[in-house]
């Protein structure tokens, strides 16, 4: 390995960081008269000016090891030359470099952590790095540090072994050097003195792995109970009819539920799920709730049952086909039924043998389409608060609450 003075990786930090030159020549004389500056991919010798005229073979290893193997000057100096460049900028430079040298050398190509390391070095901002090898008496020196400033208070001694290759130290900077307090850095952090085996923690895990504690274990801890946060409340889901003959559709189901105004529907229109807000004032009257209405229970999972609210039905069996409780009387002994037809009509004997438990409801016939509006759909509006009004009294006896719903209807 190259002394002290002649340390490549040395004599390249020194340089960037006094801005000297360096100078890619194809001569080893250091004189000023033969040291013409040439192209990379045809230099042999890169010339130090700083601290004094040295010029080392650009094919040199340094102490920069990557994947077991040092790393040649010329790869180091490249990689200088390239340091604020992205890197598919800087392997795009490398892979043109490593064309034009022939067989003549090849650039290494850094990985994106050892290019990282490198300019953090060779800028000054780190003292150590993984990746790079101490100098040959650095250890020694370490040593021959510590006891020197053993000493230092009273007396000069002359000179402090190498720190880092980089120059002598006063003993009184040595003192204050060995008091300092080690600090590791990312790289070194997580890497303690020697290897600590954990297989045992294994075993120990196995017990707990094997068989994952039932929910009643915390629920009935009081202790782990204060720290636990309140379970969000799950939102009310509402079933709408898929028949054709519906009034009320995935198209019109919103407008109708929050601003009081039917429309006619849309046929035509593909909407798999809604959201609705409303306030619930005898459930909690210091936020909206919101419910999510849907056609159909495909994609639900049995638990979502529990929080079933109301049931749009138009009195067709077969809309009850694929439901929790598919036939009538059972479904609506369990969740509030809706209907709603047209004023003036008689609900369908189907729906008028549901019972009491359905609530039907009507609002005016839509004559003109393409004229109607708010102010001649006044009652739809009260419609609406009807339903609403079902639908609170329903949650509140099946148990929904402000922070919980029903585990079971």
């Amino acid at each position: 390995m190259a002394s002290v003075d002649h340390d490549p990786l040395l004599l390249l930090r020194g340089s960037i960081a006094s801005s000297s030159a360096i100078i890619p020549t194809t001569s080893a004389d250091t004189s000023s008269d033969s040291s013409a500056e040439v192209p990379l991919s045809q230099a042999t010798h890169l010339l130090f000016t700083h601290p004094t005229r040295v010029a080392i073979p650009i094919d040199a290893p340094t102490r920069f090891v990557s994947n077991g193997s040092p790393v040649d000057l010329r790869s180091i100096y490249f990689a200088w030359l390239n340091h604020e460049v992205a890197i598919p900028e800087y392997n795009a430079s490398a892979t043109k470099l490593n064309e034009e040298l022939g067989g003549a050398g090849a650039v290494h190509k850094f990985a994106f952590v050892e290019r990282l390391e490198l300019i953090a070095w060779l800028e000054g901002g780190s003292e150590e790095s993984e990746y790079i090898k101490p100098l040959a008496g650095e250890r020694d020196g370490a040593s021959a540090t510590g006891a020197a400033s053993t000493t230092a208070a009273s007396k000069a001694a002359p000179t402090v072994s190498a720190r880092s290759g980089r120059g002598t130290l006063d003993p009184r900077l040595a003192q204050i050097y060995n008091g300092e307090r080690r600090m590791g850095d990312r790289n070194s952090v997580l890497r303690g003195i020697k290897p600590t085996d954990f297989s045992h923690v294994r075993k120990l895990a196995q017990a707990f792995m094997s068989k994952k504690p039932g929910p009643t274990a915390i629920t009935n801890n009081p202790a782990l109970a204060i720290n636990q946060k309140p379970a969000r409340r799950p939102d009310p889901i509402i079933l709408l009819s898929p028949s054709a003959s519906s009034l009320l559709r995935m198209s019109n189901i919103r407008d109708f539920l929050e601003n009081g105004k039917y429309t006619l529907p849309d046929h035509n229109a593909s909407i798999s799920v809604l959201h609705v807000s409303r306030m619930m004032k005898d459930i909690d009257p210091n936020r909206p709730m919101r419910f999510i209405l849907v056609e159909g229970p495909e994609q639900f999972k049995p638990e979502y049952w529990n929080r079933v609210v109301a049931v749009f039905t138009t009195g067709q069996a077969w809309q009850f086909k694929n439901y929790r409780w598919s036939q009538p009387t059972d479904l609506f002994r369990h969740v509030l039924g809706i209907y709603v037809g047209w004023r003036g009509e008689q609900p369908p004997e189907s729906v008028r043998s549901f019972g009491h438990r359905v609530l039907a409801t009507s609002v005016d016939k839509v004559r003109d389409p393409a004229a109607a509006g708010a102010e001649n759909r006044w009652r739809d509006r009260e419609v609406v608060e009807s339903i609403w009004k079902a639908i609170e009294g329903n949650m509140r006896s099946k148990g929904w609450r402000k922070d919980a719903a029903p585990t079971s209807i």
